[in-house]
């Protein structure tokens, strides 16, 4: 007489679907491709301080494993229910020191899920579309880029000076901050040097009564 636990045991815990050496190697060969092309728009769209080699690397490799996950999960009920158990105790602890790497990350990790339920044409549109929106987000219609410049000054009549060249070399700048420690101001000026041009550093490092002067890129938005 066949039980339910029979039923339960033939209809769902030991069912396997038919596993595809074929449909398997090319959810793979896919989702290398995408990988990579993630990698290479990562690289391109890239706007932050540092660039991380090993982390684009990552997002190629992530996009395999989850591929490759996927399609494990799929061929056995059992076999699911077990990697969900493994990956719930896993602890992501690295950084995401820019907000774009998420998107980054989740577009990795969603095409290879995609790809291992076997849907290549919603992976490949979805990922044209996505690129289509980061090049347009991120395309640089400026040639300047925000600086942030740090000067150490001897007296007032040092920044008097410091503070012409610079009106006269930006025409708007903006003044994140002034501090003053015993008569000697330290300012801390946003301004958006054109081409990369850079200059107008050696006239301020010329005037009497500037100790240092610092010119820093950074990724943040400028004002106005």
């Amino acid at each position: 007489m066949t039980t339910f636990t029979d039923i339960l045991k033939n209809s769902f815990l030991e069912a396997t679907s038919d596993f595809s050496i074929a449909a398997a190697s090319v959810s793979l060969l896919s989702a290398l491709f995408i990988g990579l092309f993630i990698f290479f728009i990562y690289k391109k769209t890239y706007a932050g301080v540092m660039y991380s080699k090993p982390f684009n690397t990552s997002l190629v490799l992530l996009t395999v494993l989850t591929t490759f996950v996927i399609l494990a999960v799929t061929s056995n009920v059992v076999l699911s229910l077990g990697m969900v158990g493994a990956l719930s105790i896993v602890r992501f602890r690295t950084a995401i020191k820019e907000p774009l790497d998420l998107v980054f990350l989740f577009w990795s990790i969603s095409v290879g899920i995609i790809l291992g339920a076997g849907l290549y044409s919603l992976a490949f549109l979805g990922s044209a579309f996505i690129t289509v929106i980061l090049l347009v987000l991120t395309g640089k219609v400026d040639s300047s880029a925000p600086y942030i410049l740090m000067l150490q000054l001897e007296n007032e009549n040092a920044e008097l000076q410091a503070t012409e060249i610079i009106k006269n070399r930006f025409g708007k700048v903006i003044v994140k901050s002034k501090s003053i420690t015993d008569g000697q101001p330290e300012l801390i000026y946003e301004v958006k040097v054109k081409n990369n041009e850079t200059s107008f550093m050696n006239e301020l490092s010329a005037i009497e009564g500037v100790q240092n002067a610092t010119l820093v890129s950074y990724n943040g938005n400028q004002a106005g």
